[in-house]
């Protein structure tokens, strides 16, 4: 269980955004794709727990002052320092190794490379820097879903990247603001960054980036693009459920002020599952059926 949690293999769910463009595109059924996609998930899967790994290697007195993060591997001693750095070199190799093989060009590979270098560049410190922090977190997601149009030769559209990197910088400003309340409860920055934040200017930036993902993803859905391209011009429906899903994350975070992990609320908030599926389904049926 400690080399589960040193993995941090619960948090192998963000990478399933390499799925985002077969999915919008409506090719997630074919065979072929879902294989080499899940070839990808799982390179850029080893690849985050190998970060992940660094990343609690640097923050071990700093995770054992944190209420949570005490528990981690490293911090709580289950693991040794040299073994998990030998685990990390391991699933470096790998990652690196066996995203080179996917594809006759080495773009994927490349893209795989980058998401490692920007993610030890944050470990290494720019995480400490306020906005910074939130960019380079929120380009990882950006990385991780061009990569999978690129293994599967699908051009990804801009209102595409537009949404993924909204969300994701969402998602980062909801994490942080988890941090700083746990700051002003402790009466300790946990984390440097949050010196440079407060809530009153994080409630305004969910709110604002919440409202630009809701218009975006209408605006995608009515495009002469995707309409032309689904053949349907109906899939402004599935707003519905970006839009409850959306506003029961900003409930979680504002009222509950309970949005330290993303991970955490998707694998365990039915509300959010129940909003996931609901826009799968109703995708799904209008795309494939």
């Amino acid at each position: 269980m400690r080399f589960f949690y040193l993995l941090r293999i619960h948090h192998w769910v963000k990478n399933l955004f390499v799925f985002i463009p077969a999915f919008f595109a409506g090719q997630l059924l074919d065979i072929h794709v879902l294989v080499l996609l899940s070839e990808g998930f799982l390179c850029f899967c080893l690849m985050a727990s190998a970060i992940y790994i660094l990343n609690d290697y640097r923050d071990i007195e700093a995770d054992k002052l944190h209420p949570v993060k005490r528990q981690r591997p490293l911090a709580s001693g289950k693991v040794s320092p040299g073994l998990a750095l030998g685990i990390m070199a391991v699933l470096f190799i790998v990652s690196l190794g066996w995203s080179y093989t996917l594809s006759e060009v080495p773009t994927f590979a490349i893209l795989v490379a980058v998401y490692g270098a920007v993610n030890i560049g944050y470990s290494l410190g720019l995480k400490n820097i306020s906005l910074v922090d939130i960019f380079m977190v929120s380009s990882g997601f950006l990385i991780r879903a061009v990569a999978g149009g690129v293994l599967i030769g699908v051009a990804i559209s801009q209102w595409l990247i537009i949404m993924v990197f909204l969300l994701s910088i969402f998602l980062a400003f909801a994490k942080r603001r988890d941090d700083l309340v746990l700051a002003q409860t402790s009466g300790t920055a946990l984390r440097a960054s949050v010196r440079q934040y407060n809530i009153e200017f994080i409630n305004t930036c969910l709110a604002l980036i919440s409202g630009v993902i809701m218009v975006s993803y209408i605006m995608y859905t009515i495009s002469e693009e995707v309409v032309l391209r689904i053949g349907r011009d109906y899939l402004y429906i599935t707003a519905l459920f970006v839009f409850a899903g959306l506003l029961r994350y900003m409930q979680i975070t504002l009222v509950k002020n309970d949005s330290g992990s993303p991970t955490k609320i998707l694998l365990t908030d039915r509300f959010i599952q129940c909003t996931i599926l609901g826009f799968i389904i109703t995708f799904l049926l209008i795309i494939y059926v």
